[in-house]
């Protein structure tokens, strides 16, 4: 379906029970709504109902030009709109990478459209950014954040040889071909990848004020072999939640979680909203 919410138009894929407690699907980068097609029948099979939700700069219809409109606040308000498009007071939250950023921001700033929250390999920002002030491990891994941020040469880097760059950031993924290509196409397009890439060029230290623990059930969902997010940000986490909290490690698992652990990532969710 095609939601408008504050003047832009967001795609969401709906399915499950059509009385099942709703669930909300945030993908992260360089992914989109369709990262969530191995762990929604799992969900659907417990008898939640699923919104995978295509976010500001992967929706077409939803990628404004300026740097400063891909703030991680503006892309909560845009959760919290969809929402009320949906007519859901309240759902189950779930994002992964930067969809779980985006996750904490809406649970943090908006919680009462929040039943329960499951972020799946990013931390609370504040764990996150302690890390990165602290440890020189997750200072290595957040490293790539610097190209990323340069408008053009990500881009040109990004996009030579038929996208090699960008096809390499799902190594250690166990994705064949065809499943790498699905999510890469769509950055060819002119334009998305730099739509995706304002999410990063957006980063500010002013997005962490006014943060503080999260209020609602949370089960936090970290992988050993993830390259970008380490484990002193992953420790870090439990001091950042006032509720009942559950920290889920994955051994052996990248940091693509619901495409190579969908299976898991489901009873995260489901053992979560049973909680």
């Amino acid at each position: 379906m095609k939601i408008t919410a504050r003047s832009l138009t967001f795609d969401v894929v709906a399915d499950g029970p059509a009385r099942g407690e709703p669930v909300l699907l945030l993908h992260g980068f360089p992914q989109h709504s369709g990262e969530w097609v191995r762990v929604a029948p799992y969900l659907h099979a417990a008898g939640l109902r699923t919104y995978a939700l295509d976010q500001r700069g992967t929706s077409p219809g939803a990628r404004p030009e300026a740097v400063e409109d891909y703030r991680i606040t503006e892309c909560a308000l845009d959760v919290v709109a969809v929402l009320d498009e949906l007519d859901l007071s309240a759902v189950h939250l779930v994002g992964h990478d930067w969809g779980a950023i985006c996750a904490w921001h809406v649970a943090l700033r908006h919680p009462e459209r929040v039943r329960t929250l499951t972020a799946v390999s990013v931390p609370h920002p504040l764990a996150t950014a302690y890390a990165y002030a602290t440890d020189p491990d997750q200072q290595e891994r957040s490293a790539y954040i610097k190209l990323f941020r340069e408008a053009g040469k990500a881009e040109e880097v990004l996009l030579a040889d038929d996208a090699r760059r960008l096809r390499r950031l799902f190594d250690g993924s166990g994705l064949d071909d065809a499943r790498v290509g699905a999510y890469v196409r769509p950055l060819l397009v002119p334009g998305a990848l730099t739509a995706a890439l304002n999410w990063y060029r957006a980063m500010n230290r002013r997005d962490l004020e006014g943060l503080g623990p999260a209020t609602m059930p949370t089960t936090y969902v970290w992988s050993d072999g993830d390259v970008a997010i380490g484990p002193t940000a992953a420790r870090a986490c439990a001091e950042h939640v006032a509720a009942d909290y559950r920290f889920v490690p994955l051994a052996g698992v990248s940091h693509w979680i619901p495409d190579q652990a969908p299976a898991e990532v489901a009873a995260a969710i489901v053992a979560r909203g049973r909680a």
